[in-house]
């Protein structure tokens, strides 16, 4: 008998009884995008390996572990699409977007790829729903894209979100503050795991988001990000804040939520669901203002998010329009010929 074949470790197979929920899902992404004016940008699965390190960081996860990387028989260096970001800023440089009128929306929608260990919801071969606003006002800019995810989650039937957000300052705040954090734990070092070692000499901002109860136990005794601050950071998180709270949409500062990129300035956020438990986190995000200079492109304000989407299928809530649209699909119309049609 033949070989049996299997998707690679990571992977699956989206049957047709599953596609048409996934379809639908999208399709209320795309009309929630398009009431705030974005668009779809569709980018190659593949880039230049250096788009992502000098996109994503060096430094970081990502590209420190993660991507899956390869020499093509033209000898270039190219890796699969780990994120999408620094792919959407590229196309926005490469295709003179700025000299359209600003600011740029876009969103996409597609797999991503990292190595990842798999577990429930989590996939070597994943996928994303996202959108970026390029060219934008600052804190104007982060405002809106917050509503927007908020909209598109509310319309998707989740209740009970809440936006966990925090800034993680310009350039000059983030400085000041690794000093700070650097500093006292290098006085504890015999407290930290091997990986934040590693994290502490390339990305001691990480160590933030550490699992580890010891390690947590230590971080409640260390410096504040908010006492780094510029003032210029503190007016900008402070008129967020007073947006959402204009838009009555129900927020939290968390200090210690950093994410895990390093092109990340300023506002950060999550959403998470109140009736998930402990894995509630449904997107998350933040704004960003040196990639696209970083990627060959003029000063740019940008901010935008990503939904993981394998994540978003598993705890889509039951009464979801989405999933009455999704059975329509899934279904299909009836067809009734000329000899079934009563008289």
């Amino acid at each position: 008998m033949a070989q049996r074949f299997q998707a690679p470790k990571g992977t699956r197979d989206i049957l047709p009884a599953d596609s048409a929920l996934w379809a639908a899902v999208e399709a209320v992404a795309r009309a929630v995008f398009g009431r705030y004016g974005f668009r779809e940008i569709r980018t190659p699965i593949f880039e230049e390996t250096e788009l992502f390190a000098r996109g994503v960081g060096e430094s970081s996860d990502i590209v420190g572990k993660e991507m899956y990387s390869f020499v093509d028989k033209g000898d270039r260096n190219l890796t699969l699409r780990p994120e999408n970001t620094a792919a959407v800023v590229r196309a926005y440089v490469e295709h003179g977007m700025a000299r359209q009128p600003q600011p740029v929306k876009l969103f996409y929608i597609g797999p991503q790829f990292r190595y990842e260990r798999p577990q429930k919801g989590r996939y070597r071969q994943f996928h994303q729903i996202g959108a970026e606003l390029l060219g934008g006002k600052g804190a104007e800019s982060d405002a809106e894209v917050l509503l927007m995810l908020v909209a598109l989650l509310g319309e998707l039937g989740f209740r009970d979100l809440k936006v966990l957000i925090n800034t993680v300052g310009d350039e000059a705040s983030r400085s000041a503050y690794r000093e700070a954090l650097v500093g006292y734990l290098e006085s504890h070092r015999e407290k930290l795991s091997d990986e934040s070692l590693r994290r502490l000499s390339t990305n001691p901002l990480r160590i933030l988001d550490s699992k580890s109860p010891q390690e947590q136990e230590l971080l409640a005794g260390a410096p504040q990000l908010r006492d780094s601050l510029t003032g210029e950071s503190r007016a900008h998180f402070a008129a967020v804040c007073a947006a959402l709270q204009q838009f009555d949409v129900a927020f939290e500062v968390s200090p210690r939520l950093v994410r895990g990129l390093d092109y990340y300035t300023n506002t950060v956020f999550e959403i998470v669901s109140e009736g998930l438990g402990s894995q509630n986190a449904i997107c998350g995000g933040g704004a960003y203002e040196g990639l696209v200079e970083e990627l060959g492109g003029s000063p740019t304000y940008g901010v935008g998010f990503a939904i993981g989407e394998d994540r978003l299928l598993d705890v889509l809530p039951a009464d979801s329009p989405a999933r009455r649209a999704g059975l329509f699909l899934s279904v299909g119309p009836v067809v009734v010929t000329d000899s079934e049609k009563l008289p």
